[in-house]
């Protein structure tokens, strides 16, 4: 099969989609895997590099879209690279549909075969594509929070952990999950005081063993958000529904109990963000300020850490993509149901339930709408 991995066109977007240990894989198993030049730059990979394991490097997108069946990508296409896409390509990348009605009309009129890295399950029901970058964005919220809470940044100017008699900040930590446990132990690490909410009591019971009793973990009830807001100085937000919608867990008005110039970090805003107030930001913009508080809602935090998130997220996707080139996407995703979960887009149709949920939009029983594809190995 002809590979092709183009360069990251989001704001402030420095990952890519294959490293040169995933050319040689592929090289490997007799496909042909074409670069764009300059995709690696961000992540420190030259484009020598990638030709010195068996890839063809072409000038632009263009030229790679064009010459590829299957498009591996980082994050969800923008607008001219959906507007490349035809019904002979497959595409996997980070789609998050849910909160993008415009993105999921552009990739349904395609015609292409979209797989979405963030609703593809193992067979534990977890999300093997979607741990790495919440391990990754989970770490990365409560230094950005820490970092946002000094004064010429705009926050209180406290320290987080504080220092001997003075005392640690405090911080709050919505969900319970991959990103949430990982903000907890960098919060923990850092010596804040730290409070980790989830609404399932096996997780809180997990956390409790995997924190070592150095947080405090909490059911996460509305009223018990709210008798702690006032006190805490930093919360993150790392609230997921697989491939739905986040749900909203602190309200505008929620936000007249906290403390003037507290933060809010939103990990996750790129479904759609859990606070009423979120709306995407960038790196290079990464804070606004709704009613005296501080709110850090960066749709692609682990971009800012490209040498390691591209290795991390690599590491994990590389398999299934063996997997895509070498058996076609019907042989791959039929034999694997946890992989036809990752299927958001095939033929013209809708194949994600909860996106047709938050939508309003019909869908198809993906292996359906797969029987419809082109039997070629794209």
């Amino acid at each position: 099969m002809k590979v092709g991995v183009p360069s990251e066109i989001k704001t402030d977007e420095y990952r890519v989609g294959m490293t040169p240990a995933g050319v040689r894989e592929l090289v490997e198993h007799g496909h042909a895997v074409f670069v764009q030049s300059g995709a690696g730059v961000g992540s420190a990979i030259a484009d020598a590099d990638y030709e010195a394991q068996g890839a063809t490097v072409l000038p632009d997108a263009d030229a790679v879209f064009d010459a590829a069946e299957l498009i591996v990508k980082v994050k969800e296409p923008q607008p001219v690279e959906v507007a490349r896409l035809t019904p002979g390509h497959t595409l996997f990348t980070y789609l998050h549909l849910a909160p993008d009605p415009e993105l999921t009309a552009g990739l349904i009129a395609s015609g292409a075969t979209c797989i979405a890295y963030e609703t593809v399950e193992d067979a534990r029901g977890r999300l093997p594509l979607l741990a790495p970058m919440s391990e990754v964005a989970g770490k990365i919220a409560t230094q950005a929070g820490a970092f946002m809470l000094e004064k010429p940044l705009g926050g209180r100017g406290l320290l987080l952990g504080g220092v001997p008699g003075v005392a640690a900040g405090k911080v709050m930590v919505i969900g319970g999950g991959v990103v949430g446990q990982n903000a907890a132990e960098i919060a923990i690490g850092m010596g804040a005081e730290v409070y980790v909410f989830d609404r399932s009591i096996d997780r809180l019971r997990d956390l409790e063993t995997i924190l070592n009793n150095r947080a405090s973990t909490v059911y996460a009830s509305t009223l018990a958000i709210e008798e702690l807001l006032p006190e805490v100085d930093l919360v993150v937000g790392a609230v997921l529904v697989h491939g739905a919608k986040a749900p909203r867990v602190i309200t505008r008005a929620q936000l007249g109990l906290m403390k003037r110039n507290a933060v809010l970090v939103d990990v996750s805003i790129d479904q759609g963000g859990c606070f009423e107030t979120s709306r995407a930001t960038t790196h290079t913009d990464p804070t606004y300020e709704v009613d005296g508080i501080t709110h850090y809602c960066v749709a692609n935090m682990p971009g800012a850490v490209p040498i390691t998130s591209t290795y991390a997220l690599t590491n994990a996707t590389m398999p299934y993509v063996v997997r895509l080139a070498t058996q076609g996407v019907h042989a791959a995703l039929g034999a694997d149901p946890g992989f036809m979960a990752g299927l958001n887009v095939a033929a013209g149709k809708l194949t994600y339930a909860p996106v047709g949920r938050d939508q309003d939009l019909e869908f198809t029983a993906p292996e359906a709408a797969l029987a419809a594809v082109g039997s070629g190995p794209a």
